[in-house]
């Protein structure tokens, strides 16, 4: 690849990076390292302050977040007491970074965001903010998997996804970089040996979930993007004499429903990185709007 080096960082292209973890979380750090390493970029960070893992969209309306200034080597680094997408409008808004950033990076995610899992992920909403505001982004998961993964995985991913941030950023200076989507990558568990790029689409999989009732003493679980649970310990459901007022509930993973298809899912189990377009939103599909086209004027004429 071509050496675009500057020894002046001012004529260098800004990076910004987010995520839904956290700002001390591995994959974040992980990026910034590559990003940094690779002495072309200038690198922002504004990330929670705090784990903000599947809070999907939500941001901050009534209350005002506080930004702390972080020591991340080679960064101008801030943590934020808001959600991901907060996060991201803050850090675009030339109100805390003297500039709008070239590029938006949310990640590297704990977990793999695929399907309609992509609803549910603060780390492809970190992204997607960007792309509501015209700045172009990237979301970035890891398909972390417990037992096998290991935290130097997410250094070979964000090595990994250099290349294409490294291509987007170039398409960006060129002014030839769409603007009417944006990325969400994944990178598979066994990052060391993938199957290189793989252009896919959004599929349609999803963990089915339930709810179980708790002991106010149960200990707590992460779920993972992947909408999976690793539990420190099982639960186990409540005498009736120790119900009082509340009734405590908690998330349990019931089964899945897989496509099986060249989609986004499907593909990174088969080794590649996927990267997938995403949109704002997701529009009907057709046979749903012919069914709506044919149904709206006879409801109309009741």
């Amino acid at each position: 690849m071509e050496n675009r080096n500057s020894d002046n960082p001012a004529d260098r292209p800004s990076v910004m990076v987010t995520n839904d973890d956290g700002i001390d979380a591995p994959g974040l750090r992980a990026l910034v390292r590559a990003l940094v390493s690779a002495n072309r970029f200038n690198v922002l960070v504004c990330a929670p302050d705090s784990e903000k893992s599947a809070v999907s969209h939500s941001i901050t309306w009534r209350n005002p977040v506080s930004a702390k200034r972080v020591d991340i080597s080679g960064t101008t680094a801030f943590a934020v007491s808001g959600s991901p997408a907060d996060c991201t409008s803050l850090g675009i808004s030339k109100s805390l970074f003297p500039l709008i950033p070239d590029l938006v990076l949310s990640g590297i995610n704990m977990g793999s965001n695929c399907g309609y899992h992509i609803v549910y992920s603060g780390t492809v909403a970190g992204a997607r903010e960007a792309f509501f505001n015209g700045v172009p982004s990237i979301s970035l998961s890891y398909d972390w998997v417990g037992g096998k993964s290991n935290v130097n995985d997410f250094t070979l991913a964000a090595e990994a996804c250099l290349p294409i941030i490294c291509a987007v950023v170039a398409e960006i200076k060129k002014k030839t970089y769409p603007r009417n989507c944006f990325l969400n990558i994944d990178v598979p568990t066994d990052v060391a040996n993938h199957q290189g790029y793989h252009l896919t689409r959004q599929g349609k999989s999803i963990v089915k979930m339930g709810w179980k009732q708790v002991t106010s003493d149960a200990q707590g679980a992460k779920m993972t993007s992947t909408m999976t649970m690793e539990t420190n310990s099982s639960s186990t459901n409540p005498d009736a004499s120790s119900i009082q007022e509340n009734l405590l509930f908690r998330r349990e993973v019931l089964g899945g429903q897989i496509e099986k298809s060249d989609t986004d899912y499907c593909v990174l189990q088969e080794g590649y990185i996927t990267v997938t377009p995403l949109g704002a939103l997701s529009p009907a599909e057709i046979d749903g709007m012919a069914f709506f086209k044919e149904w709206l004027p006879a409801v109309s004429a009741l």
